[in-house]
């Protein structure tokens, strides 16, 4: 069983700065189009790849999410991390989607995919 965030608590963990690591669960052009502050790109065909590298504590809170409820990325993602040993992972199932209708910020275009970055956050 995934744990699960709303997005109310999601907002209170950003707006507070706390130490947790946000990861969209799309595909660059998706997060590069917008996406919630503070998030890094984990496009799913790379999960694999660039999960050590961006949480090499495998205890580190992680709050997973992708573009809504009908979207089943961010809910995969999170089984994934699971099988790798993550053991502090929360899946925010409503999503990018359910972030703007509440006219909560989100980030535009400029700003790097995980697969550019070359530091560990």
């Amino acid at each position: 069983m995934i744990s699960t965030i709303t997005r109310d608590e999601l907002k209170k963990k950003i707006d507070r700065h706390e130490n947790f690591l946000l990861l969209e669960t799309l595909e660059p052009p998706n997060y590069e189009a917008t996406h919630l502050p503070g998030a890094i790109n984990l496009p799913p065909s790379r999960l694999q790849e660039l999960a050590p590298k961006l949480a090499p504590k495998k205890d580190r809170e992680i709050v997973v999410y992708c573009a809504s409820p009908t979207c089943h990325a961010s809910e995969n993602a999170a089984k994934a991390l699971a099988e790798m040993g993550y053991t502090n992972v929360k899946d925010y199932a409503e999503g990018k989607s359910d972030w703007m209708d509440a006219g909560f910020p989100t980030v535009k275009p400029g700003a790097k995919s995980a697969s550019q970055q070359n530091k560990n956050p």
